[in-house]
């Protein structure tokens, strides 16, 4: 009984509830981080520059304040429970939350036109890293870890997939800095070109975003980076109004990666058994994992079907959603929830900046870093182009 019950609260919280004070240091340093870079941003660009909303990205400063931190200073023992709770489970605690901002009806018409660019840029990611493999001769269980992490979500499809071909641990953390590499770079510079690309469509923006970023949490600070933008740009309101979703770049980007994440279920089975075939050493025997499915996204889902039901019982004879909230109060409660999705994802951001060392890329190799480089360039092209067919069939009234 014990068991089960700590089996529950690690996968909960990433530890038992007996050991929560270690999280602390770390969370709080990540919590720290946040609220200096969200007071330097509104100083530097409402106080300084005089905007209304400032141009600087809450998140891209919080994400080099953790970059330069670890990467200058190192991270104490002390922090990593921490860092590492905030990087895994509060980065997927603040995307199930942001499902509030949407309709259930736009989830669904976002992920079903997105399908055919998700399946577009996960066949380019696989088909061009592992034809790049053979071209420079690097080994197959490597050049199939970058595969799935470029194709589909970064680390995690790496970490999934690795157990299926018996990948080496050395393998695994080439695979994962290349993917971190490439995907950081990405988050930094996508989201200025997909405006410059896209000239203010969110939906396109959106869907080039979701696809081309490799990592969920490098998915979420490039679209929020995007939104924030846009909105200096705009002085649009980040929040939808109750009874009429008026989806963002962010909400447009995260839905696709999520549906990008779930094909996890099958493209790893699918490489782990192209894998087998092609190297004679596994014998054509896999081994499969349960965990293929992040199940995150079904909070995600849970979450836009609560505000749908909300806003619909809003329209109805009584105008209380769910009968006992006033049209106001529902608003109030979509918003501020809106709003500690955004500071649990800012958190989470230098979470992942405080996780990040690039000391490995020392030893990385050329090889490897051109694998990753030319299908993440690749990857990018595509996504531009069918977020282009495609995008133009996603409608909102």
């Amino acid at each position: 009984m014990i068991r089960s019950i700590q089996k529950v609260e690690k996968a909960l919280l990433g530890t038992t509830v007996r050991d929560l004070p270690r999280l602390i240091p770390g969370i709080a340093l990540a919590f720290l981080i946040w609220y200096l870079s969200e007071w330097f941003c509104n100083f530097i660009g409402k106080t300084v520059m005089g905007f209304t909303s400032s141009p600087i990205s809450t998140i891209m400063v919080t994400m080099m304040i953790g970059l330069l931190i670890r990467n200058l200073f190192g991270l104490h023992p002390v922090l990593v429970p921490g860092t590492m709770f905030c990087l895994k489970k509060l980065l997927r605690l603040g995307i199930i939350l942001l499902g509030i901002r949407l309709s259930f009806f736009d989830v669904l018409k976002i992920g079903a036109v997105g399908i055919p660019v998700i399946a577009l840029s996960i066949a380019t990611g696989l088909v061009v890293s592992t034809y790049a493999t053979r071209l420079l001769r690097l080994p197959m269980r490597l050049g199939t870890l970058i595969a799935v992490g470029t194709g589909i979500c970064g680390a995690s499809a790496i970490v999934t997939t690795a157990p299926t071909i018996k990948a080496t641990d050395e393998e695994v953390a080439y695979a994962v800095t290349n993917i971190t590499v490439f995907g950081i770079v990405a988050m930094f510079l996508y989201p200025y070109a997909a405006e410059m690309i896209f000239t203010g469509n969110r939906i396109l923006a959106g869907l080039f975003l979701g696809t081309s970023i490799h990592e969920t949490a490098q998915v979420a600070g490039g679209a929020i980076m995007y939104d924030q933008y846009m909105l200096a740009k705009s002085s649009a309101s980040l929040i939808s109004s109750v009874g009429a979703t008026n989806p963002l770049g962010s909400d447009v980007a995260l839905v696709t990666k999520l549906t990008r994440n779930a094909f996890m279920v099958f493209v790893v089975p699918l490489m782990a058994l192209y894998y087998a075939r092609k190297d004679s050493q596994v014998g054509g025997k896999v081994r499969f994992s349960k965990d293929y499915f992040p199940i995150f996204i079904l909070g995600f889902i849970l979450l836009a079907i609560f505000r749908t039901a909300g806003d619909m019982t809003i329209l109805g004879s009584n105008r209380l959603a769910f009968g006992i909230l006033t049209a106001a109060r529902w608003k109030s409660i979509v918003g501020e929830t809106a709003k500690v999705a955004g500071i649990l994802l800012a958190a989470a951001m230098a979470g992942v900046g405080l996780g990040t060392s690039f000391k490995s890329l020392k030893t990385l190799g050329v090889k490897p870093f051109l694998v990753g480089l030319c299908a993440s360039f690749t990857v990018g092209v595509v996504s531009v182009i069918a977020a282009f067919l495609f995008g133009p069939y996603i409608k909102f009234h």
